[in-house]
């Protein structure tokens, strides 16, 4: 596995600093306002195409002399991640529907919850590596987990991701903190009769940025299922969450041909799941001695090729079906 230098670490970032301020000066151009259908899916080709560019650089210019292996890594992973992205946006039209956030204000909020994201993912995986490199079993430990939440997938309804009223971190905000009913202008914080109070917006970003820690702990494994080195989870991950603004807005107008994406990840996660239990067979081999079972399990590693073509195609096929099923709704509606 090849080691990025520091340098190389902090170029990233700085990169992506400056790619955050160039997307909020491009979708703050005209201040508060809505973000068309139309705009929205021209960022997201943007966002896509960098991610490309990058990955291009890492087939070309990655250290270790594996570069085609970790640029189809990278794919593997920055797949994994935008498709599981793509069911956490449907959270966040809840959420704005409960709070009554008005689309002319959610480009905000959404920046600095994805700002938020980025810190915390990056924490969450240079914690995840160190552990992985340390105790490579706790791949099992995440591949059970990820297992269980992709059959979880296939019971989980929409009217089932609770009242967020109810959310703790709500209740902890409206303990402490005064907080208006008023969206006073796209404001985060405003000041009456002497008093500093948070608005409905600033409810909203808290519940967001605690709603992505629950996300990642779906996602941040599942890319570990299909790399190790900690600059391409990193990387990929990152790459997949810079442009859910743009997608957010895209898929908005079009919630209704994804009616069985939940289903396509599922089985994602439940694929990527095995994928990381058949590294493990050793630990297995040995727990099963400690209880008196010869397993003899062999190594099975799927190559990251077969990985991302079985990704990409689960993911396409999810799509195709909820386009089709919607067709045919609105014929018979018809």
């Amino acid at each position: 596995m090849a080691i990025i230098p520091l340098w190389g670490w902090i170029v990233f970032y700085i990169l992506v600093i400056l790619m955050l301020i160039v997307d909020l000066k491009m979708f703050g151009k005209n201040g508060q306002h809505e973000v068309s259908v139309s705009e929205a899916l021209k960022m997201t080709v943007v966002w896509i195409a960098i991610s490309m560019v990058f990955c291009l650089a890492i087939y070309l210019y990655y250290p270790g002399g594996n570069n085609v292996e970790m640029a189809k890594e990278f794919l593997a992973g920055y797949l994994i991640e935008k498709s599981l992205s793509m069911d956490n946006l449907f959270v966040f039209l809840m959420l704005f529907s409960f709070f009554g956030i008005e689309r002319k204000y959610q480009h905000e909020v959404l920046f600095w919850g994805i700002f938020g994201a980025l810190v915390l993912r990056s924490i969450f995986i240079f914690a995840g590596a160190a552990m992985v490199e340390r105790f490579e079993w706790v791949l099992g430990v995440f591949g059970l987990f990820l297992l269980y939440t992709g059959a979880k997938m296939f019971t989980h309804e929409e009217t089932q991701a609770g009242n967020p009223a109810n959310n703790i971190v709500v209740r902890l905000l409206k303990r402490f903190l005064p907080v208006t009913s008023k969206m006073q202008d796209g404001k985060f914080f405003v000041i009456e009769n002497g008093k500093r109070l948070a608005t409905p917006l600033f409810v909203a970003l808290a519940v967001i940025e605690t709603s992505d820690v629950a996300f990642a702990v779906d996602s941040i494994p599942a890319v570990f299922s299909v790399s190790r080195d900690p600059f391409i989870v990193l990387t990929s991950n990152i790459f997949a969450i810079l442009g859910l603004r743009a997608l957010y807005f895209a898929l908005a107008a079009i919630a209704k041909y994804f009616k069985y994406l939940k289903y396509g990840l599922g089985i994602i996660l439940i694929f990527v799941g095995v994928k990381m239990l058949l590294a493990t067979d050793k630990y297995i081999n040995d727990l099963g001695s400690l209880v008196g079972l010869n397993l003899n399990l062999k190594p099975i590693e799927i190559e990251t090729g077969v990985s991302l073509a079985i990704i990409f195609g689960l993911l396409l096929l999810s799509i195709l079906f909820s386009v089709v099923e919607q067709k045919l709704h609105s014929n018979q509606e018809a």
